[in-house]
């Protein structure tokens, strides 16, 4: 059988099962619910350069009353906490990437004062050596 007779017959008796199945079993219905189902849900966005320009200075000012409101909520759970009182005099750790043992040190960070070990063990020295 040539590639063409083939043709000739299946084609007429897929195109028939198709049919079939599309309108009798309601599969083409359910197809079109979805499609307008999916038409309605978007919906179009058309603006213009003023629009636009007024919808950026809204969005600003609705973030900065954000921020506004955000400081305002950490300042009032400070003050209810105490937690603050607690951090008084300490000093912020300077944050850095290095490998350094002194990396977070401050370079005014007059260190631990050792001249009490000195005077302790002086004339001791080659003693203890």
């Amino acid at each position: 059988m040539k590639a063409s007779e083939f043709k000739k017959i299946l084609k007429p008796l897929i195109k028939q099962t198709i049919k079939e199945v599309l309108f009798e079993e309601g599969v083409l219905s359910g197809i079109v619910t979805e499609v307008v189902d999916g038409l309605s849900s978007k919906q179009v966005v058309t603006e213009t350069k003023n629009n636009t320009h007024r919808t950026r200075e809204e969005t600003a000012i609705r973030e900065q009353k954000h921020e506004k409101d955000r400081q305002e909520r950490i300042r009032r759970l400070n003050e209810t906490s105490k937690i603050g009182s607690v951090f008084e005099g300490t000093k912020e750790i300077i944050d850095s990437s290095g490998h350094d043992p002194l990396a977070n040190i401050d370079a005014g960070d007059s260190g631990v004062d050792i001249t009490a070990i000195e005077k302790l063990a002086s004339g001791k020295w080659k003693q203890l050596i």
